[in-house]
């Protein structure tokens, strides 16, 4: 993405007067969901800061955790790493064989193909890490489960289920409530800056096609 539109990106944001991950009138969230869901054709998504915290939020949505076995896309150690620390034992495999969760790494080189990518995913969960696209760490997870994705999206603080009743003190489902909740709620910066270079990821094909 060229610096004048990260620039305007920036300005947009930040002339809004809506910062924060916690703003209810916050769209730029809303934005990046609905470009993944459209790009990846899953029906869900739900964003986070980190590419580990999607990776606890896709395993959390699927009801695992700690004492759980689990098999995962073949990933790096620090990600093994991680969800050793959360108490799950980890088989990798790179021969297709059924995972929890499938895995796409997007970058400014492949961001164009995330549609492509998306439609070999045969788990009920992807987690797609958008950190590769430059502008700080951020990931998605996404599915069609609406069970799945309340248990993912239910494990960040102020996630979606707190914006709804955080100024009540009340619960908007006390069924959903985790032992621990993590700060894994995503910047409205960086998901605006992510959302814009997706979008500009697919122009030069576009462009093409309309001159051929």
């Amino acid at each position: 993405m060229e610096l004048f539109d990260t620039a305007t990106v920036l300005t947009r944001v930040l002339t809004s007067g809506v910062v924060m991950s916690i703003e209810k009138s916050d769209r730029e969230l809303p934005g990046l969901e609905r470009l993944l869901t459209k790009r990846t054709g899953r029906a869900r998504a739900a964003l986070f800061n980190s590419r580990t915290g999607a990776l606890h939020g896709a395993l959390a949505g699927r009801g695992l955790g700690h004492g759980d076995t689990v098999t995962v896309p073949h990933t790096d150690r620090e990600s093994l790493a991680f969800l050793a620390w959360l108490g799950l034992t980890t088989e990798t495999t790179e021969t297709g064989e059924a995972t929890a969760y499938d895995y796409v790494e997007l970058t400014q080189e492949n961001a164009d193909r995330l549609p492509e990518l998306a439609a070999a995913s045969t788990a009920p969960v992807l987690v797609v890490d958008l950190t590769g696209l430059g502008f700080g760490p951020a990931a998605a997870v996404l599915t069609d489960s609406a069970d799945v994705w309340a248990r993912a999206e239910r494990l960040k603080i102020f996630g979606a289920y707190d914006l709804r009743t955080m100024w009540t003190q009340e619960e908007a489902d006390a069924d959903l409530v985790p032992g621990v909740q993590f700060n894994y709620r995503l910047s409205p910066l960086v998901a605006a800056c992510a959302r814009m270079a997706l979008t500009h990821a697919v122009r030069p094909a576009a462009t093409l096609g309309a001159h051929s």
